[in-house]
């Protein structure tokens, strides 16, 4: 894994579980709430390990995994369907990305808006 990059939130359908970083408790509730239900989405329907993870640049990836014995896992539906999140949910992403941003990479907010 490279360095300098920040796991935002995740969930794992292997061991059914969900996580949210901590760190981003600044984040109003609405929207951990929308990430949650992303995430678990996600992983009902496709499978293996689902996570938002901020770059070193604050670029936000949608990051996708799976077990190499996990058959079941849908590696052509999981390329669709993070195009559809990232396509539905574009205002959402700019406006993580821009906290991101300020937040934790201190760039003036005047800079990036």
């Amino acid at each position: 894994m490279k360095e300098n990059r920040m796991v935002l939130c995740g969930a794992n359908a292997y061991e059914k579980k969900y996580y949210f970083n901590e760190k981003f408790s600044e984040i109003p509730q609405s929207i951990k709430e929308e990430l949650h239900i992303i995430c678990v989405l996600f992983t009902e329907e496709i499978g293996g390990i689902f996570t938002f993870v901020f770059e070193e640049d604050g670029t936000l990836e949608l990051e996708t995994t799976a077990a190499d014995e996990d058959y079941l896992y849908d590696e052509i539906g999981s390329g669709l369907m993070v195009k559809e999140i990232q396509r539905t949910r574009q205002e959402l992403f700019e406006s993580l990305t821009l906290f991101y941003k300020v937040k934790f990479l201190h760039e003036d907010i005047s800079d990036l808006i």
